[in-house]
């Protein structure tokens, strides 16, 4: 019985080293998975919303037309105005000088628009109408056919239609009337209000290679991209700079096109890093402080000094049958109010919510911090940059 036991183990024995050998065999020939970055795993932002394919980009375009159609409200007086709308009317066959039109319901306006990248002939873009002279107020109005220049001089849309400014101007018909004014008027919209007519030409991959251009150039983050690409295509790309990656594509398999492939490109996710910085807007009392600031040991302190000065008139009257006057005299009264807080001793590297419940412990109004870190960043106690609007 004991015998048959011990078969029994050396049967299960063997089983288990026979399937160990074959698990370690079948690890040696299947090829090792590529390793992603660590960032992949913790990412939480897309690199189609970090950089933009090199060539994909829109160019800007500018023109100058007539708005018509105004109640009295368009350019009262201007060299300009007459002349472009002489110009226009000897385009028609009409010809008039241009010192004989006087009229009330015409506007000189720049017009602009953004062509974006891949648009075809026939497409349709937005344009923004802007006032140029004296005009006080663009609704109601239409926009004449107008061409639409690039940078280079060349046309590539026609822009016409009515005017959406999205307010309204009233006012008493008396001089010096109440009037009650809402949004701008002297800036309207054409929604698709522009037709392409010549196509920029764009090429976004050279020789089976594509860049991509960081909206923020930054070593790390160029650095993290170039990571997570090769992750997911093994040794595929490169950083040139801290703007560029360069990005050789795989070979085209199947169904797949470079747009596919670029597609999947994008939606892969990196960390994006920054230096840390305070951003501060003095005139709206705004502050924007990074996740990467931090503070070296230091001692703030903060108290304020209160002085209000009141006056309180007070009549003296004279007494009946006297020959005192009545007079008003002023009661002044001095009041100085200091607040004292004690000083806060802030630990080496606090992170931005130690330093907000830090100053909040103080109870600081926002132009105050303005002035703490502005102190901090002299004393030298404030890692960041600070940047002031």
């Amino acid at each position: 019985m004991r015998e048959d036991w011990q078969m029994r183990y050396i049967a299960v024995l063997l089983m288990a080293i026979a399937a160990d050998a074959c698990w370690a065999a079948e690890a040696e020939t299947k090829p090792p998975e590529p390793q992603r970055a660590q960032v992949v795993a913790n990412g939480t932002v897309r690199i189609k919303d970090l950089a933009d394919v090199y060539g994909a980009r829109e160019n800007q375009l500018i023109g100058q037309g007539l708005v018509v159609g105004l109640d009295n409200t368009g350019d009262q007086s201007g060299y300009l105005m007459m002349q472009v709308l002489a110009n226009l009317e000897s385009n028609w066959g009409i010809v008039i000088p241009y010192q004989n039109l006087q009229p009330k319901n015409v506007a000189v306006v720049a017009v602009t628009a953004t062509l974006s990248p891949f648009l075809k002939k026939g497409s349709k873009i937005d344009v923004q109408v802007s006032s140029v002279g004296d005009s006080t107020s663009l609704a109601g109005g239409i926009l004449l056919q107008c061409p639409l220049q690039g940078g280079d001089r060349q046309v590539y849309a026609v822009a016409q239609g009515a005017l959406s400014v999205g307010g309204f101007s009233a006012k008493g018909g008396a001089a010096g009337g109440a009037a009650v004014t809402k949004n701008h008027m002297l800036v309207g919209r054409v929604p698709n209000g522009a037709l392409v007519e010549r196509e920029v030409e764009t090429a976004i991959v050279r020789e089976g290679l594509a860049r991509i251009i960081l909206r923020r150039p930054d070593f790390t983050t160029a650095e993290r991209m170039t990571e997570v690409i090769n992750g997911h295509w093994a040794s595929s790309c490169k950083a040139i700079d801290p703007c560029t990656v360069e990005f050789k594509l795989p070979a085209l398999e199947g169904d797949k096109t470079e747009i596919s492939i670029l597609s999947e490109l994008e939606c892969l996710r990196l960390m994006p890093d920054a230096a840390a910085s305070v951003v501060i807007n003095e005139r709206t009392g705004t502050i924007v402080a990074g996740s990467q600031v931090r503070l070296m040991p230091t001692v703030l302190a903060h108290g304020n000094l209160f002085i209000t000065v009141k006056s309180n008139p007070i009549v003296s009257q004279p007494f009946a049958y006297s020959n005192g006057t009545t007079r008003v005299l002023q009661d002044t009264n001095v009041t100085v109010k200091e607040e004292h807080n004690q000083a806060l001793v802030v630990d080496p590297g606090p992170t931005l919510a130690d330093l907000a419940a830090a100053l909040n412990s103080l109870k600081v109004a926002p132009r105050d911090i303005i002035a703490i870190f502005q102190a901090l960043k002299e004393a030298g106690a404030l890692n960041a940059e600070l940047k002031i609007l």
